[in-house]
């Protein structure tokens, strides 16, 4: 029973990936309904009530604010989703392949809009706004620039680590809070970790293994494009 931010993060370790919208799409989730069900279940937890503690909503930046073994981003069917230090390794051994940036776009497995992005975000970490207005991009960009920015969280490129504010001319913040994007590399250096280099191959069957523990009923195809994005 997870009635808490603290029970979240101790189920999500224990399991080492999750879905992140309340939905396990065929896989797994820790917090396995959305707001449109919750009402039916008997649980603390609840979906866009503000409440750090019991909104799961606030949890995936709580996790990238306070914690350092945890990441969260557009992981899993371009949606959102977890996943802990310990399995990191093995999602990024399979999605990158060995390949750097430059390697990916040469072969072609990468769009422009998507470098354009890399770009800027590869020389520190930034938000949203300051990447499109860095960028240049335009409203006619806006489905191609929502479409790459997914691309890059889902090849493990890019990934969120926390959120932003606009500011205004005497530096004062205002608005809504805007998501924060850094290299992956980056996002776990700053938690004083490396990302070792592990073979695709045999990390593919660790997180298959691992998925079956969670969900024995788990599709073969449906478990492909978890891993592989």
């Amino acid at each position: 029973m997870i009635n808490n931010f603290s029970d979240f993060c101790d189920v999500l370790m224990k399991c080492g990936f999750s879905m992140g919208g309340g939905n396990p799409k065929g896989i797994y989730a820790v917090v396995p309904y959305g707001w449109q069900e919750q009402n039916s279940i008997l649980s603390p937890i609840k979906w866009h009530t503000g409440d750090f503690e019991t909104d799961p909503w606030e949890w995936r930046m709580r996790v990238l604010e306070e914690r350092d073994d945890i990441a969260y981003s557009k992981l899993f069917f371009r949606s959102s989703g977890y996943i802990t230090k310990d399995w990191y390794p093995y999602f990024y051994a399979v999605r990158r392949n060995g390949e750097t940036f430059d390697e990916a776009y040469e072969s072609g497995t990468i769009s422009e809009m998507a470098k354009r992005i890399y770009a800027i975000v590869s020389a520190g970490e930034i938000p949203l706004h300051e990447i499109k207005q860095k960028g240049g991009f335009s409203r006619e960009d806006n489905a191609k620039f929502e479409r790459a920015l997914v691309e890059l969280q889902m090849r493990m490129f890019i990934t969120m680590c926390g959120r932003a504010q606009k500011k205004n001319k005497y530096g004062e913040g205002y608005g809504w809070n805007s998501t924060v994007f850094t290299t992956v590399e980056n996002f776990w250096y700053t938690r004083a970790f490396t990302l070792p280099h592990l073979n695709p191959i045999e990390s593919y069957a660790l997180i298959k293994k691992q998925i079956l523990k969670l969900n024995p009923q788990a599709n073969q195809k449906v478990i492909d494009k978890f891993i592989r994005g």
